[in-house]
């Protein structure tokens, strides 16, 4: 049975049936308190409970941390970029933790930003050291990934696409909403990480919503064991999955993107912008943005984001 942990400025908490119990811990990191499995079960069966409703969450992944994202891994958002999902290689790219923000606080689009876009995502957060060469079996996995929670990989895609860089498109402050729960796994509950459906919906329309199984390329297992050939990992870094069709960005029509493709870099990329900032799905100033994870039956659940996208 899963564990759903909170996070307020103060303290950390286990959601309960009758609310919340406050850990009695002097972990600081998500690392600590992962590392303090017995204050945790102790908070779970506490009588002394607070309604969690009314706790204001912040990130349950503490910062400075590793923020490592698959990228293109769901074969919808592949065939949305205009790529063949049987060619896409397994790769990574980094986002800085100062992109991390609160499940409900607000995602800051900064002035010289135009296209923001969207992309919920499963966030692995892990559990234990790996050294880097380490070979990741099936059996490891339980133990490496501890924890589940809900987040948002907020891209300028202004900076993004033009000068291919990922990481300052990714990394502004607020650019990573993560929360609001960890939902820290017990057992073999990784197994269920397939039946997971991610949606995302912008002022109550929704723009993203697929069941995991159905549409992933490289599972988990795969990711970090590829990952770990190269990247040492720490109890607390944070690892994005991926996310599925839906979001404001997609590729042109392939007569217009070859026609793109004879023409001079500047007239190409003046051309795509032009019929970007057309797009009225790229975010706003006061857009709601809500992210949920969770399987079909409710058995594991990651919970609701809902950030509200501001000028800087």
């Amino acid at each position: 049975m899963t564990i759903s942990v909170l996070r307020t400025t103060d303290a950390w908490w286990v959601r309960t049936e009758s609310g919340a119990a406050r850990i009695d811990t002097t972990a600081v990191t998500t690392g600590d308190l992962l590392a303090d499995r017995a204050a945790i079960e102790a908070a779970r069966t506490s009588s002394d409970t607070v309604a969690a409703d009314t706790l204001e969450l912040i990130s349950p992944v503490t910062t400075p941390c590793r923020v490592i994202a698959q990228m293109t891994n769901y074969r919808s958002h592949v065939k949305d970029s205009g790529l063949d999902p049987r060619t896409i290689p397994l790769t990574f790219f980094r986002k800085s933790s100062v992109s991390i923000t609160g499940p409900f606080g607000d995602i800051v689009k900064p002035g010289h930003v135009g296209l923001l876009d969207y992309e919920v995502e499963i966030g692995l957060v892990i559990g234990r050291h790996v050294t880097a060469g380490t070979t990741i079996t099936a059996t490891d996995l339980p133990g490496i990934v501890a924890g589940l929670v809900v987040t948002n990989d907020i891209s300028a895609r202004d900076i993004q696409l033009p000068q291919t860089q990922f990481y300052e498109a990714k990394s502004y402050p607020t650019f990573t909403p993560v929360g609001p729960r960890l939902t820290v796994l017990t057992g073999n509950e990784i197994d269920r990480f397939g039946d997971l459906r991610l949606r995302l919906r912008v002022n109550g329309e929704l723009r993203q919503d697929m069941r995991v199984e159905d549409d992933i390329i490289y599972r988990p297992l795969q990711a970090l064991r590829a990952l770990s050939r190269f990247q040492n990992l720490a109890p607390g870094d944070l690892v994005l999955t991926g996310t599925p069709a839906g979001t404001a960005l997609t590729a042109p029509p392939k007569p217009i993107e070859i026609i793109g493709s004879l023409l001079p870099p500047a007239v190409k990329w003046k051309a795509f912008f032009k019929r970007q900032a057309a797009n009225p799905k790229y975010l706003q100033a006061g857009d709601i943005v809500e992210a949920s994870i969770a399987t079909d039956d409710g058995a594991l659940d990651l919970g609701i984001q809902r950030n509200t996208v501001v000028h800087s």
